[in-house]
């Protein structure tokens, strides 16, 4: 069963811009890949870039495009509908505020790489209020 999640990194102007993941979207699936492998923001970006995906892996890009697909994913690669299933591109979505992105649509979850580098968590199930991702899983692997 799937445990879907928005992926968001915080911009410059203070616009938040996210995508749609199907798949993992708990914080020890997609939480803990986020703090373990998009650490710095030019792999966030390229993870947005690719907009709606199936599943998040510990990196955006294959190391053989041709070896890599939808039905047949390289391990440790993200799949992403437009690229992979060749599904006309979802633009990734724009709130206009962090606050915003904590009120809207967060799936299950949502996860944002604030301006200051750091990955924070709204709970979609629970009080809407972002918290620090990586305290978040240091309490649930207590």
């Amino acid at each position: 069963m799937a445990t879907r999640s928005r992926i968001a990194i915080e911009q410059a102007d203070g616009t938040v811009k996210s995508v749609y993941c199907h798949w993992d979207g708990y914080p020890k699936g997609n939480g803990q890949t986020l703090v373990s492998h998009y650490t710095d923001r030019a792999k966030v970006e390229a993870l947005i870039a690719l907009g709606d995906i199936s599943s998040l892996g510990e990196r955006a890009e294959p190391l053989d495009p041709k070896a890599h697909g939808f039905n047949r994913p390289e391990e440790g690669t993200t799949v992403a509908y437009h690229r992979d299933r060749e599904e006309k591109f979802q633009r990734p979505r724009v709130d206009k505020s962090l606050q915003a992105f904590v009120e809207s649509d967060v799936e299950e979850f949502g996860y944002v790489f604030t301006g200051a580098g750091e990955w924070m968590m709204v709970d979609g199930h629970r009080k809407r209020e972002l918290k620090n991702l990586e305290a978040i899983l240091s309490l649930r692997l207590a």
